[in-house]
């Protein structure tokens, strides 16, 4: 190779470890948000539990993924992707609260 090629390929090898250890500190962020998520969702599945409440609330559902779908548009993320991971969350949610009933 020449000196050139070599630090073209020198260059974007830095330029793929920046951009590893940038998702590597999103994918922390995520974690750590989805943790808090959930101890927000579980003090409310037990408070439902607690209240004789029903551990889904359709509207509410439904309102959040139209949020979520439009917040992904914004973002310039793909809405239907946003809306297949918010119902994922919602799923585990109920499950959550379906335990707490239980």
């Amino acid at each position: 190779m020449t000196d050139m090629t070599d630090d073209v390929v020198a260059r974007a090898a830095e330029l793929l470890k920046d951009h590893r250890a940038s998702i590597d500190r999103l994918d922390a962020i995520l974690i750590y948000t989805l943790g808090e998520r959930f101890k927000h969702t579980q003090a409310v599945g037990k408070l439902k539990a607690e209240h004789d409440l029903p551990p889904s609330d359709p509207t509410r559902e439904s309102a959040q993924i139209a949020r979520l779908e439009e917040l992904a548009i914004q973002a310039d993320l793909d809405p239907d992707f946003a809306k297949k991971f918010l119902n994922f969350i919602i799923q585990e949610v109920i499950r959550h609260h379906r335990q707490h009933q239980s």
